[in-house]
């Protein structure tokens, strides 16, 4: 009986082994299977190496565990990308399905730099309305094509009680309006009349000259036709207004361009053109006279007109050409009076603010208190204190890592012109002296604007460029002699002064040139600078951001342009 038990123990064991051999062997299979999965490698030494044990299970699991880490850290080390695991970087989760190796560049929008041409001039024209016949094309360089025009005009009307306390006459504003135009958008072929038409506006222009009367000409200066002028070549300013920062509504921004770049709508101000002038041809004839295209080609305009402001005498317009219309934007108008009871508009200030592409300009024309009694400048310090004190510029973009640009020292260029009026610390005869000597240094030391400057007491961090012509004031009417030098001018005389300047503040500046105009139209002389400015330009063609995706550099290396790995175990 016993013998027959110890025979089925015996059988029983031997069964048993061959169970667990069979398990053993099939454990084998599936590690042999699993471990090619799990690292996707060419195997080095065959799988049993992995599991060998000593019959110690510690002993088994600490080798595993030291086996894994050797093979993840040779992994790491053949692709060196993969330096953090996902629980090292600053994820969003916003983006957790995203490869997060795309957002460790910064988020702003990527920029380059390039440089505009600005042209600035100022003119004080004495209180004299322009004729018909006054060319601007010479004043204001066209052949040289500057990208952006700054024009600012000082006594485009005489500054009387009435003009400074009553109803503001705008005519006259209107006037040079139309003429700038005739200037900047005048057909190629009319160049040649204009030419042979300038002489005659250098030699008398007054206030009085009759217009000509000709069938072949019609006056662009007519009171019901000067609106409807301005109306045809001015750019759509509701949309200059709003902000141009980029935005995440495509089709808002696109909308925005589209209708900036769009001709500005004639249909009403040339219908009003052909209730003055009929319908049998004259308004074309118009609008050629005046240097405006027909509505049919109005979009061959090569300049448009971004803004325009009158205070009594001042008067400030910008324009551009229009290939940049729709990367204007910021744009803010802002005055002070500085003048009877230091608040009245017969002097102070004109100050425009806008955006060129990324970068925020301000440009300032003044009319600074007169006088050349000592102590007279100290006025004109405290205009000059008051204007940047008072300048407040509206906010209204929508960009909160914008600067907001709401004092004049906000923004990144600022161009100040105008007749700023300084005078000479000098007697007239000494002045006369050294101007007969053409000894220019000597008088630019005498010149209070520099002595001021040079004290710290007026215009901090401005620049001003080398002046290399003569005192810009005061003239003889319709003459090269300054006022004083006949018997007939004598009750007229002033010392002769640089009053009208031009300055600017803030960091890529180039003036390429600064003189002034020989213009007869005033007692004043115009001045003109030409700078190339540095302004900051997005580099995407696509200026806006949608959420989730990266603002990275365009330019992208090889290897971050492939597919990344990760290890089973980062995770």
């Amino acid at each position: 009986m016993s013998s027959s038990c110890g025979d089925a123990n015996v059988e029983m064991t031997k069964d048993d082994t061959d169970i667990t051999h069979d398990n053993s062997a099939k454990n084998d299979k599936k590690k042999k299977s699993i471990i090619p999965r799990l690292f996707g490698v060419k195997r080095e030494g065959s799988d049993e190496d992995i599991f060998k044990s000593d019959g110690d299970g510690i002993d088994y699991h600490l080798d595993l565990e030291k086996k894994i880490a050797a093979r993840r850290q040779a992994f790491m080390e053949a692709t060196p990308i993969m330096r953090k695991n996902f629980s090292d970087r600053q994820a969003s989760p916003g983006i957790q399905s995203l490869n997060l190796s795309n957002f460790e560049h910064s988020m702003a929008p990527a920029t380059e730099t390039k440089e505009f041409r600005i042209f600035v001039a100022t003119w004080n024209v004495g209180g004299k309305s322009p004729n018909n016949g006054l060319n601007l094309q010479d004043f204001l360089q066209v052949e040289g094509s500057s990208d952006v025009y700054v024009l600012g005009f000082q006594e485009i009307v005489p500054l009387s009680a009435g003009n400074v306390l009553v109803i503001e006459d705008n005519e006259p504003a209107e006037k040079w309006l139309a003429l700038i135009n005739q200037a900047l958008n005048k057909p190629q072929n009319a160049c040649s009349n204009v030419h042979s038409s300038s002489d005659s506006s250098n030699q008398g222009s007054n206030n009085n000259t009759k217009e000509s009367k000709s069938p072949g000409s019609l006056n662009i200066f007519q009171k019901p036709s000067l609106k409807a002028l301005r109306k045809s070549f001015k750019a759509n300013s509701s949309l200059l207004k709003s902000c141009n920062c980029p935005v995440e509504y495509p089709y808002q921004e696109r909308r925005r361009i589209r209708k900036l770049s769009d001709a500005t709508s004639e249909s009403d101000s040339v219908a009003s053109l052909r209730s003055i002038y009929g319908s049998d041809g004259s308004v074309d004839e118009f609008l050629a006279i005046a240097g405006i295209q027909s509505p049919t080609s109005s979009g061959d305009m090569n300049y448009r007109l971004i803004t325009s402001k009158k205070m009594v005498g001042i008067f400030l317009s910008v324009w551009v050409r229009k290939e940049l219309v729709h990367h204007i934007g910021h744009l803010r108008v802002s005055t002070v009076g500085r003048g009877i009871m230091g608040c009245l508009g017969n002097k102070g200030c004109i100050s425009i603010s806008m955006t060129l592409h990324q970068t925020s300009f301000c440009f300032v024309c003044c009319h600074l208190a007169s006088g050349e009694k000592e102590g007279d400048e100290l006025k004109r310090n405290a205009d000059v204190t008051e204007i940047v004190k008072s300048t407040q510029f509206p906010k209204i973009c929508k960009n909160p890592n914008r600067r907001p640009c709401e004092r004049i020292t906000d923004h990144d260029r600022m161009i100040w012109l105008g007749d700023l009026n300084y005078r000479m610390a000098l007697s007239y005869e000494e002045t006369r002296v050294l101007l007969e000597d053409n000894d220019w240094d000597t008088l630019l030391e005498k010149d209070q604007l520099n002595i001021e400057r040079e004290a710290g007491r007026v215009f901090s961090g401005f620049k001003e460029g080398q002046i290399f012509f003569a005192p810009t004031y005061k003239y003889s009417h319709n003459s090269d002699s300054y006022a004083g030098e006949t018997a007939k001018s004598k009750k007229k005389r002033r010392t002769p002064a640089w009053c009208d300047r031009i300055l600017w503040r803030g960091e890529g500046f180039e003036q390429l040139s600064y003189i002034r105009g020989e213009s007869r139209f005033s007692d004043h002389r115009p001045v003109c600078a030409v700078f190339s400015v540095e302004v900051d330009v997005l580099r995407s063609k696509n200026n806006r951001f949608r959420k989730g995706y990266s603002c990275a550099a365009p330019r992208l290396e090889y290897d971050e342009c492939m597919p990344q790995r990760h290890s089973f175990y980062e995770f």
